[in-house]
């Protein structure tokens, strides 16, 4: 599934890909600004559509991919990315966990269709939205919505490098303590997605005082049949569960099977 490294000068080649998603992801690498320059220095950017002209042909050492699958055309181009890349790397909650779009897995995509376009029959699209890793082998995954730009460049570094990015597996309980910023559950009962909820966003909306909404998908461990009745306890009925599990990353396989059971009673 991999190809030979193709590099020119010495320098390792890396390629930006987007596939159906708001291009957040993409904007982070291009918001790492000064940290973004040191890395061009060190890579060729062989193929990045949103930030340059260039677009040179494979192989790549470095593919970063953007967007989750949604039409049959995504699906070949996908297993074209990987076969000419040595490594891929997903970012963000759409390439990890079909996004936000994947709301379309519990309903009939050919009614939303209908609502939105006046020509439905002009558009091709599946009936799901599902992450990269769903079709071809990924070496990594990046989570959040959007992804934090201090783990892209430990990711892309890392693997410049030649190893293993060090990524937190815990939940944003964690980032809470190490902030200093009281438990917003404990503290005034408010809902909060924190403990099943993978770190990486440095525990924004808690410490502001709102509950984490689960921007970044399932932790490493998560034990929904326990934690499902604190968000009860805390005010939320069966609805409310089902839509607060139902976001960005409404298809990670934690959320996904917590939001049926609760459907299902």
């Amino acid at each position: 599934m991999t190809s030979p490294v193709g590099r020119r000068n010495g320098r390792p080649r890396l390629a930006v890909w987007k596939f159906a998603s708001c291009d957040g992801c993409q904007l982070t690498l291009l918001d790492c600004e000064d940290e973004l320059l040191g890395i061009a220095e060190q890579v060729e950017i062989a193929y990045f559509l949103e930030g340059s002209s260039t677009s040179e042909p494979g192989p790549y050492d470095l593919s970063l991919v953007e967007g989750s699958v949604t039409t049959q055309q995504d699906v070949a181009r996908i297993r074209h990315v990987r076969a000419a890349s040595r490594r891929l790397v997903t970012i963000g909650a759409c390439a990890t966990a079909g996004g936000v779009q994947a709301l379309r897995n519990y309903a009939d995509v050919a009614e939303f269709q209908a609502a939105v376009y006046a020509r439905p029959d002009y558009v091709e699209t599946l009936a799901t939205s599902t992450p990269i890793s769903a079709h071809v082998p990924v070496d990594f995954e990046l989570r959040g919505c959007p992804i934090d730009r201090g783990q892209l460049i430990e990711v892309i570094t890392a693997y410049l490098a030649g190893r293993t990015p060090d990524v937190p597996r815990h939940s944003v309980c964690f980032e809470c303590k190490t902030r200093g910023t009281v438990c917003v559950t404990v503290a005034r009962g408010t809902p909060c997605l924190g403990p099943v909820t993978h770190a990486g966003c440095g525990a924004l909306c808690p410490a502001y005082g709102r509950g984490c909404y689960g921007c970044f998908g399932p932790s490493d461990s998560t034990n929904f049949p326990a934690f499902v009745p604190l968000l009860r306890r805390d005010g939320m009925d069966t609805l409310d569960v089902v839509r607060v599990l139902r976001t960005f990353n409404t298809a990670a396989p934690e959320f996904d099977e917590a939001s049926r059971r609760e459907e299902e009673g």
